[in-house]
């Protein structure tokens, strides 16, 4: 891949480089969650060292009852990724749609993986005066018959969320127009609301939809490499049809099986995420020369005003500080003043506070 793909397509802080004098990465560049491995899980990756020897179940039967237990969905209409993002891959690749309408800002791995598939895509701009919110009626009608649309709720980097009412909208049009939708709802686990937001149970009425879920980022196994789609049974059978069939290797089912048991890990992490982000929330808005968008999951977009420079150089005076950010300016639809922070826990939060309040001074 060319230089300037890499940087378009580049993600997060790299803690893989060479250790800050500090000793290691504080990294707010990558959306997990800070209270690491659920102890279930932990203990169900020691348990699945041995069987390492064997492959995987292909049809990972107890992690997709697992799942239809948790999200109240038939199993039938699961189809598992080797991570989320493998997925997109998958999708166009057996879809083949040759033009993607995709919102923006949002993840871009969305575009990679269309134009992997040779797709067109085309954007839909969310107005930053309108604080990013998707206008269905302006989607609507950007629409065009045989399109793909992709989109995030709750979005990245925004953290916005599309409304039951918005969503049914633009999927009476997605069919009548004959687009296949793709909802990413990777970060709706952080929602203690999801149940408000979750496009779940509205597969069953619209064959043209497909959520897209990460179990990554919730529960802290990025490294594993674990997701899954939700889709008619048609479209399960040919995503099935489109994949490696051990693509969820033993460690990451036996992962997932636990994680989804482990409802105390599940709802401390909402406690902890409800007071954690209102206080690094309305600490950001107490700092001068940063707007700050209100948050709905575990980061916060920010943006920064000319005294503290473009974002790129703003990142690296952090990284000198220790401290990866997620510089937001190669994201389409975001100027070179974004960033985004993760949420973190309470004494992390505090040495990015200090550290931007450092750099504040140095601008003054």
């Amino acid at each position: 891949m060319s230089e300037d793909m890499n940087r378009r397509f580049s993600h997060g802080g790299n803690i893989y480089d060479a250790k800050p004098a500090q000793g290691e990465w504080l990294d707010f560049s990558a959306n997990i969650n800070p209270l690491g491995l659920s102890p279930l899980v932990r203990q169900a990756i020691e348990d699945g060292i041995p069987h390492l020897v064997h492959y995987p179940d292909p049809s990972a039967r107890a992690l997709k009852q697992a799942i239809s237990d948790h999200y109240d969905i038939p199993l039938d209409r699961i189809v598992l990724g080797n991570g989320g993002a493998e997925l997109f891959y998958v999708l166009f690749h057996a879809a083949r749609p040759k033009r993607v309408l995709l919102p923006i800002p949002s993840f871009s791995e969305y575009e990679r993986a269309a134009i992997s598939a040779k797709a067109e895509v085309a954007y839909f701009s969310l107005r930053e005066e309108d604080g990013f919110r998707f206008d269905e009626t302006a989607l609507c009608t950007q629409m065009r018959t045989g399109d793909c649309l992709i989109m995030g709720s709750p979005n990245n980097p925004t953290g916005r969320r599309v409304e039951r009412k918005a969503l049914e909208a633009i999927l009476q049009e997605a069919r009548r127009k004959d687009v296949l939708m793709i909802i990413d709802e990777s970060f709706m686990d952080f929602c203690p609301d999801a149940v408000d937001f979750t496009a779940r149970s509205l597969v069953s009425q619209y064959d043209n939809l497909i959520i897209v879920q990460s179990l990554t980022k919730f529960f802290a196994i990025p490294g594993l490499r674990l997701g899954f789609a939700i889709a008619s049974t048609d479209i399960v059978e040919w995503m099935d049809a489109a994949k490696d069939p051990w693509n969820t290797n033993i460690l990451a089912q036996a992962a997932g099986v636990a994680a989804l048991a482990d409802v105390k890990y599940q709802r401390r992490t909402l406690a902890w995420l409800d007071t954690e982000r209102e206080f690094l929330f309305q600490a950001l808005g107490a700092l001068d020369g940063v707007k700050v968008y209100p948050p709905t999951v575990n980061f916060i977009l920010l943006r920064l005003s000319s005294s503290l420079g473009n974002a790129s150089n703003f990142c690296a005076r952090m990284r000198e500080e220790g401290i990866l950010l997620r510089d937001c300016s190669n994201y389409p639809g975001l100027d070179d003043t974004f960033v985004r922070v993760a949420v973190r826990k309470r004494e992390e939060n505090e040495k990015l506070l200090e550290a931007l309040r450092k750099i504040g001074d140095e601008r003054k």
